[in-house]
């Protein structure tokens, strides 16, 4: 009766071992997902504060010089935004303003994309914004 006792416990051992290594490459690999979710966050906070330098020279340079390049290529930043590309592009028409003044109004589109990485790729970040100035 011994023996089959032993032999019983052998069982529920291996069987104990095994599922706890199951529970303990279960959880790296949760660890591993979720410390890649905040780095692709932190990725997509940059790209968009990169986009928006991006758009705010746009704005800069219809604000001063009342015109704007249609595709321009920003040079690299500084800092954590000098991995990102940053592309502006403007567009203008203008428009008939029936006010006090009765003028031509300018509106200028602005958008800037920056991106980062191979398209197609997980690593892969882009992020765009979109602004209008009338003037």
């Amino acid at each position: 009766m011994m023996k089959i006792q032993q032999g019983f416990s052998i069982i529920t051992a291996i069987f104990l071992l095994v599922v706890l290594a199951f529970l303990g490459v279960a959880m790296v690999t949760f660890s591993t997902t979720q410390h890649q979710t905040v780095a692709m966050d932190v990725m997509g906070s940059r790209a968009y504060q990169a986009a928006r330098a991006g758009v705010d020279w746009g704005a800069y340079q219809v604000l001063r010089n009342g015109s704007c390049a249609a595709t321009t290529t920003l040079p690299a930043m500084a800092g954590t935004l000098s991995q990102f590309g940053v592309s502006v592009t403007c567009g203008s028409v203008a428009a008939s303003e029936v006010t006090a003044t009765s003028g031509t109004v300018t509106v200028y589109s602005l958008s800037s994309t920056a991106t980062f990485g191979t398209l197609g790729q997980p690593s892969y970040v882009e992020r765009q914004i979109q602004i209008t100035i009338a003037q």
